[in-house]
């Protein structure tokens, strides 16, 4: 059977789903044809917005950035954790990994199925299943160093309360350079499973808003095996960066 090639990306577009408080994603015309004799897009995009990895940085600036892990971080054969099924913001404890877990090998890519794809762009995106901090640790004791989601996070995504009205300002006003938003009112998150996965021995990634996992758990459970990369845009001491993820299927 031949190799086949699987887009786990989401398209980066603009107004596209971001985690609450974070830069709105725009895409606007820099230079046309018409004018310029050449098609060149302006992005205004945060480090975190789409199918993206995070860094250590992201939750400690005594941790290692983006550019200060290897690239094997981002490739390697991976495991696909069957989580389907859970309910709306349900924990994921360690005996739910177990299974997955003891197939785990050295340089292996955890991969954390939980169907929550099938809301991106609704208002359901936010409530998906987040690991506990003891299921991160047990993901780090078995070797594991890069984790991918098919959700907004590993962690639970808290309420972003009333629409900000900066995101309106910014969509309308495609010139901005900048978006001062601050997070949503409230309780800070803990990013407890961040904090364990990124701050392991050598340094963590964790890749999120992957899309659909389902053709990898069926090569999985055909016997086939399943690659994934991760490869960031090159950005200097930076906490993330989006990527276009790709799994082989063989």
């Amino acid at each position: 059977m031949a190799a086949t090639l699987v887009d786990l990306t989401h398209q980066v577009t603009t107004a596209m789903p971001v985690y609450p408080g974070d830069p709105a994603v725009v895409l606007a015309p820099a230079l046309t044809t018409a004018t310029a004799g050449v098609n060149v897009l302006a992005l205004h995009l945060g480090s975190q917005s789409g199918t993206h990895v995070d860094a250590p940085y992201h939750v400690d600036v005594t941790w290692p950035t983006l550019d200060g892990l290897p690239l094997e971080r981002f490739t390697g054969p991976a495991v696909v954790a069957d989580l389907r099924g859970l309910e709306p913001r349900a924990v994921v404890t360690p005996e739910s990994l177990a299974p997955a877990l003891e197939r785990c090998g050295e340089g292996s890519v955890l991969l954390l199925a939980t169907g929550w794809a099938r809301h991106w762009g609704t208002d359901a995106y936010l409530a998906h299943p987040s690991l506990s901090a003891a299921a991160a640790e047990a993901i780090v004791a078995a070797g594991v160093r890069t984790v991918g989601v098919d959700a907004l996070s590993v962690d639970p995504t808290p309420d972003p309360g009333p629409e900000d009205p900066a995101v309106a300002a910014l969509l309308a006003d495609l010139t901005d350079e900048h978006d001062e938003r601050d997070r949503p009112a409230g309780e800070e998150p803990t990013l407890a499973a961040h904090r364990v996965l990124l701050g392991a021995s050598g340094g963590g990634v964790i890749a999120e808003n992957l899309t659909d996992l389902r053709p990898l758990l069926e090569a999985q459970e055909a016997g086939r095996p399943v690659e994934v990369s991760l490869f960031p845009l090159r950005l200097v001491a930076a906490d993330g960066a989006p990527v276009r993820a790709v799994a082989r299927l063989g």
